[in-house]
C-alpha cells in the first residue's frame, strides 16, 4: 500500500523514478522455462517484465505455468557446477579428511561415502571413533 491514498500512473512513474527504479516490458516473448532438481515450469506466451532497481536487475514473470516432473538424471549440470568426479569424492575432500582426521586415503575415502561426500560429517566420524576407541 502506497501512503497518501491512490495514485495515478504519471505519479508513480514520477516516484518510481526518485527511488531509482525502472521497468521496462519484453515484447514478443513465446515461452519462459524454469527448471529445477525435479520439476520443469512452462509459462506458454508469458507477460516478463525487467525490473531495474539501483543497477540490479529482476525479470517478474507473469502467466499461468504448467507443471511438470523432470528426470533428474537426464539433466546435465547446471551452471558452473563441475560434472560428478567419475572415482569417488574430490580429492580435495579426501585430502582435507586425511589430514583432520589422521588416517589413510582408503579410511578417509570410506568416510566421506558414509558421509554422503559431507567432509565435515566425515571428520566428526572419525573422530568420534577415535574417542570411543573403535577405530
Amino acid at each position: 500500500m502506497i501512503p497518501g491514498g491512490p495514485r495515478n500512473a504519471r505519479q508513480m512513474q514520477m516516484m518510481m523514478r526518485r527511488l531509482g527504479m525502472k521497468t521496462e516490458s519484453v515484447d514478443g516473448v513465446v515461452e519462459v522455462v524454469v527448471r529445477t532438481v525435479d520439476k520443469e515450469h512452462r509459462f506458454k506466451a508469458p507477460e516478463v517484465t525487467i525490473v531495474t532497481v539501483q543497477g540490479v536487475r529482476t525479470y517478474q514473470v507473469v502467466g499461468e505455468p504448467e507443471i511438470r516432473s523432470r528426470d533428474p538424471a537426464a539433466s546435465a549440470p547446471v551452471g558452473n557446477a563441475p560434472p560428478p568426479a567419475p572415482s569417488g569424492p574430490p580429492a580435495e575432500d579426501v585430502e582435507l579428511v586425511m589430514e583432520q582426521g589422521g588416517v589413510s586415503h582408503e579410511e578417509a575415502v570410506a568416510a566421506l561415502r558414509e558421509a554422503n561426500g559431507a567432509p565435515a560429517e566425515a571428520i566428526l566420524r572419525l573422530l568420534a571413533r577415535r574417542g570411543s576407541g573403535g577405530g
